[in-house]
């Protein structure tokens, strides 16, 4: 889908209307990092006027930092839910849940581009109180020791880097591509590669 075949967005209350721009945004954002996108760009992909969006969100910035913020929380959400069930089992299902996001496009990429902007004053507070949630998350309300939860998240780092790089369409043809995949998504690989666009693909 590209952002010029979005079609325009029905009437709808202003609460649904802002959650049809920040899904839009995160597909971009996630496509396209903070720097390479315009907000105009998140308008026209939310089928919505481009002043209507800097009237909800003020500046880019602005808009980006609720992204990022909505995905922390979706992050959060979506890991609590998993809690209940056998302590033995709650990494996997954590996992699932993690590459279950792939679901909602730019989800994972604009939680990785936001670890990369730590230099951006606002931007990178954000992004720092994110991820201390989400370590804080695992560490108490999962009750991961510091170990399990340095390996989770460095899992989960490098999800973001297949996503980012799009080495879904190397599957099968190149080594190294399809050894990491089947590391990462050993029961879930052909779910992934019908989640995520190929080298080239738009969002």
């Amino acid at each position: 889908m590209t952002v010029e075949s979005v079609p325009t967005a029905p009437r709808m209350k202003a609460a649904d209307r802002r959650e049809l721009i920040l899904e839009a945004a995160t597909a971009v954002f996630g496509a396209k990092t903070y720097v390479g996108t315009t907000t105009d760009e998140v308008a026209r992909a939310a089928g919505v006027s481009q002043p209507y969006v800097v009237r909800l969100f003020g500046t880019k910035e602005k808009l980006f930092i609720e992204v990022i913020d909505r995905a922390y929380d979706r992050l959060i959400e979506e890991f609590r839910a998993v809690l209940p069930g056998d302590p033995e089992d709650l990494g996997r299902r954590m996992g699932t849940a993690y590459t279950d996001l792939l679901v909602e496009r730019g989800m994972l990429p604009v939680v990785a581009n936001s670890t990369a902007l730590g230099g951006e004053p606002e931007i990178g507070r954000v992004a720092r109180a994110g991820f201390s949630r989400i370590w804080r998350f695992i560490r108490d309300e999962a009750g991961f020791s510091p170990e399990q939860a340095r390996e989770f998240i460095a899992t989960g780092m490098l999800i973001n880097t297949i996503v980012g790089l799009r080495l879904t369409g190397d599957y099968g043809d190149e080594v190294s591509a399809t050894e990491v995949l089947d590391a990462c998504f050993p029961d879930a690989v052909e779910k992934v590669r019908s989640l995520l666009p190929a080298a080239g693909e738009p969002w």
